[in-house]
């Protein structure tokens, strides 16, 4: 089995700016809700090894694993996967950017499949995926357009 989920939102800000925002790895814990530390194990080229430590979860649970990011500022995508998957057999994730008329759009794919021993299964981290993708997008949103409309009023 495998699980596939595509959430996207469109940020009324450059897309220079959006990329620059989203892409900065050390600052994620600022951007997202969810991340307590974000350790960068190593950088070659357009590729990041980086650990991703989130807040504990509503048992005490804080959850932490490596992954690996590849960024392709030409095409407008970034290459994701989970070098330690934890309870994911895999999770692949790519990013895509697009400029729009009202301000440039983001979108997530992830394809992932569960371990059989996983506290939950295909489905169910898909129903947590889409939901919890929906919050952390419109977080980013809010904190990008509010640097963007800063820098308007400057």
């Amino acid at each position: 089995m495998s699980a596939h989920t595509e959430n996207d939102i469109t940020i009324n800000a450059p897309l220079d700016l959006v990329w620059n925002m989203t892409n900065d790895l050390e600052n994620w814990p600022r951007l997202f809700s969810e991340y307590a530390a974000v350790e960068v194990l190593s950088r070659e080229g357009e590729s990041t090894t980086f650990r991703l430590t989130m807040h504990p979860d509503e048992n005490g649970t804080v959850w932490s694993w490596v992954s690996e990011r590849t960024t392709d500022r030409p095409e407008l995508t970034v290459r994701a996967r989970r070098v330690e998957p934890g309870p994911f057999q895999y999770m692949d994730i790519r990013w895509e950017y697009e400029e729009m008329p009202d301000g440039t759009r983001m979108r997530w794919i992830q394809d992932f499949a569960m371990r059989p021993e996983a506290p939950v299964d295909d489905a169910g981290m898909t129903e947590h995926i889409n939901r919890n993708s929906k919050i952390q997008m419109e977080l980013i949103r809010d904190k990008i357009e509010q640097r963007a409309n800063a820098r308007v009023g400057a």
